[in-house]
C-alpha cells in the first residue's frame, strides 16, 4: 500500500501554505490567523490520508484461470471487479503484461457504481510469441475521500496465459487439400489393393498365387485365397529437433529451391511472423499435420527431442491427446546444444514397436551432424518408413542457377551455396539406400509441402 499525493494536494498547497506563509511574515497581526489556517489545511490533509487507507481493501478482482489465444490473435481478458465501498469513486488499474504480450492500453479507468453488482471490464491482449505466461498481480489506484491523495497497491491474480502458435493462416494455405468448410481432407482413390489381412475366401479366377492361403488350402481341401483391405488406422509420428539447429531464424530459409521454374513468386508468400525461429515453424507444422492425420483417421503422435528426449506422446487420437500434444510444443524452446541422434533412434527403437511413418524435422546442413545421423538411422529404417525433412537454406543452391553476381564477394557465396547444395544431395542418395526419404522444403510452403508428403504416402500405401 502506498499513498502519494495528487496535483489537488499540490494546487492548494502552493494556494494555501505559500500566501499565508508571506502574509503572516508582512503582517505581525494576523501571523496567528496565517498559522491557524496552515495548521488546519495540514490536519485536512493527514485525516483524509488516515480515512482513506482502506478504500482498497474492500476490492477485488478475479479472472480466468487459463486464458487461451493464438500467436497474433487479438483477445478480450474478462475481469470481474467487486467493491463494496462508496458509489461513484474512480479506479484506476493496470496490468503489467510479459513484453512477449502485448495490450491495447495499460492502463484503465472505470467509476464503481453499485457495491452489489459485478463489473466486468474487457482488457484487449494480443500475443506475439507462443508460449506460456502468468499475470500474476494487478495494480490499482484510487483517490482519498477528500481527494488529497492517491492510494495505490496491488491485487493478486492467478490468470495462466497460453499463447499457441497460429493455425489459421497455415489452414487457408491448404486450400487445395483441405475443405473450406472445415478440416475434412478430399476423397483420394487409394493405389493398391491394400495390405491389412480382412478375412478367408475360396479361390477366384483371377486370384494371384500370392494371396492362396496354403494352410487353409491343405485343411479344406480347396483354393482358399486371403482378402486385404486398405489399412484405415496407422501410427503416424513426427519428430521435432529442439537443438541449437533449430535456434536460428526462419528467415534464412525463405527463397529455397530458387531453381524450380515452376515456383513462382505468388506461390512463396513472406511469413507473417519474421523474427519466428525454425523451432516454432516446425511446431506449427507438426501441429497442421496431426488435424489433418486426425481427420484420416490415423493416430498421431510426437517427440521433441535435443541431446536427449524432452517430451514424448505416443500415438493416439481423439481432442484430449490433440490438446496433450499441442501443450508439449506450444512452450518449447531451442536448447543451445547439438542434437544426439543416437539418444533419439535408441529411443524410438525401444518405444514403438508397430510398424509407424516417422516424420523427423531437423536440420543437416551441418556435415558433422548429417554423419551422424545417416551411420545410425538403419536402427528406424529396418522396421520403421521415415522421412527426414529440413528447411532449405536460400543460399544453397547450384553453381550458375542465378545471374545476380555483381562482385569477388558474391562468387565466393555462390561457391559456399553449391557446396551446401552438393553435400546435401549426397546425403539425400545416401539415405535412400536406407530405405529414408530426404526432403528440402520451403519455409513458406512448409504446411502445405509436408501434408502433401504424408498424404502422398497414405494413397500409396506405401507404410
Amino acid at each position: 500500500m502506498r499513498i502519494v499525493p495528487t496535483n489537488r494536494l499540490l494546487f492548494f498547497t502552493g494556494l494555501i501554505l505559500f500566501p499565508s506563509s508571506l502574509l503572516g511574515s508582512l503582517f505581525p497581526e494576523i501571523c496567528l490567523y496565517t498559522y491557524a489556517l496552515i495548521v488546519l489545511f495540514l490536519c485536512l490533509s493527514i485525516i483524509d490520508a488516515l480515512f482513506s487507507i482502506t478504500v482498497l481493501r474492500f476490492i477485488t478482482v478475479s479472472t480466468d484461470d487459463v486464458f487461451r489465444l493464438s500467436r497474433g490473435q487479438e483477445k478480450d481478458l474478462t475481469l470481474v471487479i467487486s467493491h463494496q465501498g462508496k458509489k461513484g469513486r474512480h479506479l484506476r488499474m493496470g496490468l503489467a503484461f510479459p513484453p512477449e504480450l502485448s495490450s491495447s492500453s495499460h492502463e484503465k479507468t472505470l467509476i464503481l457504481q453499485d457495491p452489489e453488482a459485478l463489473i466486468r471490464l474487457l482488457w484487449t491482449v494480443t500475443g506475439r510469441k507462443q508460449g506460456q505466461y502468468i499475470l500474476s498481480m494487478c495494480f490499482l489506484e484510487s483517490p482519498s475521500h477528500a481527494g488529497f491523495w492517491a492510494i495505490r497497491g496491488t491485487l493478486p491474480l492467478h490468470c495462466d496465459i497460453r499463447v499457441y502458435p497460429d493455425l489459421l493462416s497455415e489452414r487457408k494455405a491448404l486450400g487445395s487439400l483441405f475443405l473450406s468448410h472445415g478440416m475434412g481432407v478430399h476423397a483420394r482413390r487409394m493405389v493398391g489393393k491394400g495390405r491389412e489381412f480382412e478375412k478367408l475366401r475360396e479361390y477366384v479366377t483371377g486370384d494371384s498365387y500370392e494371396d492362396i492361403h496354403w494352410k487353409a488350402t491343405a485343411k479344406r481341401g480347396v483354393p482358399i485365397s486371403k482378402v486385404f483391405q486398405v489399412e484405415r488406422t496407422q501410427d503416424i509420428y513426427v519428430m521435432i529437433d529442439g537443438s541449437r539447429m533449430s535456434a536460428r531464424n526462419a528467415a534464412i530459409f525463405q527463397h529455397g529451391r530458387i531453381q524450380d521454374e515452376k515456383r513462382t513468386d505468388e506461390d512463396s508468400q513472406p511469413s507473417p511472423f519474421p523474427g519466428e525461429t525454425i523451432l516454432e515453424r516446425y511446431i506449427t507444422a507438426t501441429l497442421t499435420t496431426a488435424m489433418a492425420a486426425e481427420k484420416q483417421g490415423d493416430r498421431f503422435g510426437v517427440g521433441l527431442f535435443a541431446d536427449t528426449m524432452l517430451g514424448f506422446v505416443k500415438s493416439s487420437s481423439g481432442k484430449a491427446h490433440y490438446n496433450a500434444v499441442r501443450d508439449l510444443l506450444y512452450t518449447a524452446r531451442p536448447h543451445r546444444i547439438s542434437p544426439d541422434f543416437t539418444e533419439l533412434f535408441t529411443f524410438l527403437g525401444t518405444r514403438i514397436r508397430k510398424r509407424s511413418l516417422l516424420i523427423i524435422l531437423t536440420s543437416l546442413d551441418d556435415p558433422v551432424l548429417a554423419e551422424t545421423f545417416l551411420k545410425n538411422v538403419h536402427i528406424l529404417s529396418r522396421r520403421h518408413l521415415v522421412m527426414v525433412n529440413m528447411l532449405n537454406p536460400a543460399s544453397a543452391r547450384p553453381l550458375f542457377s542465378t545471374p545476380h553476381v555483381t562482385g569477388i564477394n558474391d562468387i565466393y557465396q555462390h561457391l559456399s551455396g553449391h557446396t551446401v547444395w552438393n553435400n546435401l544431395r549426397e546425403l539425400e542418395k545416401s539415405l535412400g539406400r536406407q530405405n529414408t526419404g530426404f526432403f528440402l522444403l520451403d519455409n513458406s510452403r512448409l504446411c502445405v509441402e509436408l501434408i502433401s508428403q504424408y498424404m502422398d504416402i497414405k494413397q500409396r500405401q506405401i507404410l
